[in-house]
């Protein structure tokens, strides 16, 4: 198995000029060793005089970013996510002039988390289970770049999603030869929403398997989902929990998107379009699943397709 570390093959931002730091076959299994979103200026020690001094051009690096071989423009690139290992510290900042309510909240703030294989102390504030996840997870736009990794795309990027995490199966579109797959922003836990624009921003390892699907083109992001801890005496079946979005700067267009997406996954399984959209009200779980990174904001709907008879 390969490992792309971030000390050799680091960038910032999405750009399909960018050289490829590997290039895998289809199924290959990849590590990807992470930078914290804040590319390593914050230490154990950090307070808010040094969210103030952070040089925000250096945020959010990206490992990679990795070819896949034969993946073409139109197809559809799964991202298994086998392991995420994180560190041992984490950070969430108030950064002045970022996050939902930054006009109430302007002064620059940090709490600084202990991580731990099952719990986080976040400061001496409270006590969190550790969830890790990948914030961004993503592939090269077609569109001649340099574009800033901050707003996700349809190919998606900084969705911080907090179930892009081991078990799940990320879908996206390919736009370019080869896929362009980049990875970072690695997260010890996170809210729907990550409404202060920060999570417990942490460095990780990541164990990702990388292939081309084929199928209906995607149109944004799609995620399968693992399944959660079954309820004792509850139903012996396999959940199968995916995950429709919608990215872009208007919550109730993502909001629609996401639901016209699952619609077409349910009809692809056979059902008729207006029992799709009813089993999606009444099995559906809209999520606003990141409203920080401007300008684009996104909305996911998530349901369960083990329902179905």
């Amino acid at each position: 198995m390969q490992s792309i570390h971030h000390h050799e093959h680091r960038h910032l931002g999405w750009d399909a000029a960018t050289p490829a730091a590997a290039e895998v076959a289809p199924g290959d299994d990849v590590e990807v060793v992470l930078e914290d979103a804040f590319g390593g200026q914050l230490t154990a020690l950090a307070g808010p005089e040094d969210v103030l001094a952070l040089d925000l051009s250096a945020a959010n690096p990206l490992t990679g970013p990795i070819d896949v071989m034969g993946a073409a423009p139109g197809d559809v690139l799964a991202i298994d996510l086998v392991e995420v290992e994180v560190g041992t510290i984490g950070w969430t900042a108030l950064i002045p002039g970022f996050g939902l309510l930054a006009d109430e909240f302007p002064d620059p703030h940090v709490v600084v988390s202990t991580i731990g294989d099952d719990v986080i102390r976040f400061g001496d504030i409270a006590r969190l289970p550790t969830r890790p996840f990948l914030g961004t997870v993503g592939l090269a736009p077609a569109a001649p770049g340099p574009h800033s990794v901050i707003p996700p795309r349809q190919v998606g990027g900084n969705l911080d999603c907090r179930d892009v995490r081991a078990g799940a199966r990320l879908l996206l579109p390919v736009e370019v030869a080869g896929a362009r797959f980049s990875a970072g922003d690695a997260h010890g836990a996170q809210g729907d929403g990550e409404v202060c624009g920060t999570a417990i921003e942490t460095t990780a390892r990541a164990h990702v398997r990388l292939s081309v699907t084929g199928g209906r083109p995607l149109g944004a992001p799609r995620l399968e989902l693992p399944a959660e801890r079954r309820a004792s005496g509850a139903e012996p079946r396999t959940p199968e929990r995916t995950m429709t979005m919608g990215v872009g700067p208007d919550l109730m267009a993502g909001a629609r998107d996401a639901t016209r997406r699952m619609i077409e996954v349910l009809v692809d399984r056979g059902v008729a379009a207006p029992d799709a959209y009813a089993l999606c009200s009444v099995a559906g779980n809209l999520r606003i699943v990141e409203v920080v990174d401007v300008p684009n904001w996104v909305v996911g709907l998530e349901l369960d397709l083990g329902v179905l008879v």
